[in-house]
């Protein structure tokens, strides 16, 4: 295997099937180890691809690596489920208070913040949601702009309005009779989710920001300052993106079979872009990223009013930013379009590029990386030199080590600790049985500040903010 590195945190690596580009500092690079290389060289087994790296959180998932960028012309282009995760439209939002630090720094205070939290969105991950009046057929065909006037307050005060401009897309529009294909269980289930968060690596924190010198022009702008109170939400489209994902994950092997198809993996699918199975795939995927920035936004709605309850009716929250880390879209690059595939990475897009959304058209839209519960998440902006990587950086810190190996190595005393449990600083959850939470805790992910500094020194992108941990709800 031949290796070319042109510097600390970059190289591309010569694979049997292609070439793979690495965005990682040594030590993160060999601590991947030989299976995501494996991996890596299954995905570039797909016909026509024209580009795959790993971001420096990169780790192994099915069929294809949490922390992938996969890219493929329009025109003679396939598409992946595997490529895309199966939490399609999976991402962040980030909401920014009137709030600072010190508002929140009785303990007793941010408990009662997060029951009123809890309080709002079911926890469990069957639990119903409170939205039971939204149409969910309206939120699969339009997105942010299928929900009733109530739940977006602001959609009709132009200069204070947030929700619908500051997001990655409010919309996505798709062949919509492909709905069809789902079955009426999946439906009722679905709609059941709307704002609900999901178990696993889904959060929903309170956070604290700092902000660093190199980028304070760019913080103030986007409305950031030092000790702001933040709410930082992640999660996906539920138990909808699971059964597209599942349907066409099926459909889309008896075409790879048809067409003769297939790598080393059994569990890599991929087909056509301009097959049955590619065509239907796209069309579907595309309702559950509608799904999920919805779903997002309507836990936002929840939190906002859990800070009323908590703080009065001076308490206020507008939307920073949201995107997402697990889907394939359709971007120009150069004078070509591509269909760009991120699994577990985040569009980080620079200044004056014309992909920003028009509030951030001058400064880069933030790219939002959150670290683990008890560590710092990062408010980032996309760097020129980005384009080297489609504009892709890391979505996380990436884990280190899998569920169960966590809960046979970390203890609940170590898992408090990191947590600062007892302390006036700690990190409120709203779990107190840790046990439960055991296999997310800080010590199974990576050092999320070894990822960031690995995404700058690659001149990926820059930090505009650090988010210090305050309180933290989770799923069951």
């Amino acid at each position: 295997m031949e290796q070319n590195v042109n510097d600390l945190y970059y190289r591309r690596i010569d694979l049997p099937a292609g070439d793979l580009h690495v965005f990682a500092h040594d030590d993160l690079f060999y601590a991947m180890g030989n299976k995501v290389l494996e991996m890596a060289n299954n995905n570039l087994q797909i016909p026509n691809i024209r580009y795959m790296s790993y971001t420096p959180d990169a780790h192994v998932g099915v069929g294809t690596c949490i922390g992938t960028t996969a890219v493929w012309g329009v025109a003679d282009g396939f598409v992946s489920p595997s490529i895309v995760g199966s939490d399609i439209g999976c991402g962040m939002r980030v909401h920014l208070t009137n709030l600072q630090a010190e508002d929140l720094q009785d303990v007793k205070l941010r408990r009662k913040l997060v029951k009123a939290i809890e309080k709002r969105i079911p926890v469990e991950n069957h639990a119903r949601g409170y939205f039971s009046d939204i149409r969910l057929e309206d939120v699969l065909r339009k997105g942010l702009h299928g929900l009733p006037g109530k739940y977006v307050p602001d959609a009709y005060t132009p200069r204070k309005a947030t929700s619908m401009t500051h997001v990655e897309c409010s919309r996505f529009r798709f062949d919509e009779s492909e709905l069809d294909r789902i079955a009426m269980p999946v439906w009722h289930r679905a709609h059941r989710q709307l704002g609900t968060l999901g178990n696993g690596n889904h959060f929903i924190e309170i956070q604290a920001l700092s902000i660093p010198e190199d980028n304070r022009a760019i913080a103030e702008r986007w409305g950031l300052r030092d000790g702001q109170v933040a709410v930082m939400i992640h999660s996906g489209s539920r138990s909808w993106g699971g059964a597209v994902n599942q349907y066409c994950g099926s459909q889309v092997a008896k075409t790879m079979s048809k067409l003769g198809l297939g790598t080393a993996d059994p569990k890599l699918a991929y087909a056509p872009l301009d097959s049955e199975a590619g065509r239907m795939y796209a069309n579907l995927m595309y309702s559950a990223l509608n799904f999920a920035v919805a779903n997002r936004h309507l836990m936002a709605f929840a939190v906002r009013d859990a800070f009323k309850e908590t703080f009065g009716s001076r308490a206020e929250l507008s939307t920073l930013y949201d995107l997402m880390h697990n889907y394939a879209c359709e971007e120009s690059h150069g004078e070509e379009a591509m269909l760009v595939h991120r699994k577990g990475t985040t569009r980080a897009l620079p200044a004056g590029h014309a992909g920003n959304p028009e509030p951030y058209r001058e400064t880069g839209h933030p790219a939002l990386i959150p670290g683990s519960m008890g560590t710092a998440s990062y408010l980032m902006v996309g760097a020129p030199e980005g384009s080297r990587n489609y504009h892709s950086i890391c979505h996380g810190a990436g884990r280190i080590r899998s569920r169960n190996a966590t809960k046979q190595l970390v203890t609940v005393d170590e898992f408090a600790s990191s947590l600062r449990i007892g302390q006036d600083d700690e990190v409120v959850l709203n779990h107190r049985a840790l046990e439960s939470l055991v296999d997310e805790s800080p010590q199974a992910y990576k050092d999320v500040d070894q990822i960031i500094d690995s995404v700058v020194q690659a001149r990926l992108a820059s930090v505009v903010a650090k988010c210090r941990p305050l309180a933290a709800v989770k799923g069951v």
